[in-house]
């Protein structure tokens, strides 16, 4: 039994698309505040009405890079005997109290052993707890008993507390989660927005009103390349400038542009095509892409693309439109003898 407990509509909207239970937080518990217990416990009050669980595990929506790996290692350790786990990351750091005169806490200010000397201390991650639900309604908080930590990969602890926090986290996904993109094979069709993806949404204005735009050439043999290896493409793009079709054709795809609701044409041509939605890649970067992003199982966002449209995303490109993007996902879908 998964619950998401939550305020927010599209929150809410989103957990119960993936099979979720959603649980409605009320208000006063969804503020600043708020503490997690008192969040948890109100969860257990509604879902107890089918039976109390005996265990339950508590995640962190602020933590982005918490694995499978690590909830699994909770679950046995309360399994082992333990009434409370929490994950946590080895710590070998000199921490000091500022004031008016700095002073050492975990350590003696005159002995400086190395660092890799030191026995590792436990940081708390903030990122996931696992308790007993009997301990936990007794204590009124969620270390209670035998407590322990579960050691985590110390590279993926972040927690998003700030703007700046999302930023960390935006650069270091296509690092620690790679696997967060299609597989050859994976990929039926492949969809591509126009301006700002293939291009970098920039466009020159001559004086007779004509516009020009630069695209990559790697992205040209990105779409060869899917051509060839029998993958439908199509532009499909709000622009109604005549270079929209102009590259299409020097491409040998086909075109779709001048179009206002594009989530309702990108419906219909999978349904002309007969495509799987699920196994159709669209790669775009602009809040006009969303509703296509909800059509198709694989949404893509370019690495320049509107903070909006990158949260949508499944995955992100490394490279920013008109500088390649299309060329990378080539090499995502397809078998490196194809490209």
């Amino acid at each position: 039994l998964v619950a998401v407990s939550t305020d927010d509509p599209q929150i809410a909207a989103a957990a119960t698309e993936a099979g979720a239970i959603v649980i409605d937080r009320p208000a006063e518990l969804a503020g600043d505040q708020a503490s997690s217990e008192a969040a948890l416990a109100h969860a257990l009050e509604l879902l107890s009405s089918d039976g109390e669980p005996e265990i339950v595990v508590m995640i962190q929506a602020t933590s982005p890079f918490l694995t499978s790996t690590e909830l699994d290692a909770l679950v046995a350790a309360i399994d082992a005997d333990a009434d409370s786990a929490f994950t946590a990351a080895a710590f070998h750091g000199f921490v000091w109290r500022n004031g008016s005169d700095a002073v050492g806490v975990n350590h003696e200010s005159a002995h400086r052993p190395r660092r890799q000397d030191r026995e590792p201390e436990w940081l708390e991650t903030g990122a996931a707890y696992a308790m007993r639900v009997a301990g936990f309604r007794e204590a009124g908080h969620r270390f209670f008993g035998r407590i322990v930590a579960v050691p985590t990969d110390p590279n993926r602890v972040l927690e998003i507390d700030e703007p700046g926090d999302l930023d960390r986290a935006r650069a270091l996904v296509q690092l620690l989660d790679p696997a967060n993109r299609p597989e050859p094979g994976e990929v039926e069709a492949v969809v591509l927005d126009f301006d700002g993806t293939q291009t970098d949404d920039r466009a020159w204005l001559s004086a007779d009103g004509v516009e020009r735009v630069a695209v990559h050439r790697g992205d040209g043999m990105g779409v060869s390349a899917m051509r060839r290896a029998g993958l439908p493409v199509l532009i499909l793009s709000t622009e109604v400038n005549p270079v929209v079709a102009a590259r299409a054709k020097k491409l040998g795809v086909e075109c779709r542009h001048g179009i206002d609701r594009k989530g309702e044409e990108l419906a219909s041509w999978i349904t002309e095509r007969r495509l799987q939605p699920s196994r159709v890649l669209y790669l775009g970067n602009d809040v006009n892409d969303l509703p296509c992003f909800a059509q198709v199982g694989w949404p893509v966002a370019v690495a320049s693309a509107q903070p909006a449209v990158r949260a949508a995303a499944r995955t992100v490109t490394t490279v920013p439109g008109g500088h390649g993007a299309v060329r990378e996902i080539a090499s995502w879908i397809l078998e490196e003898d194809q490209l």
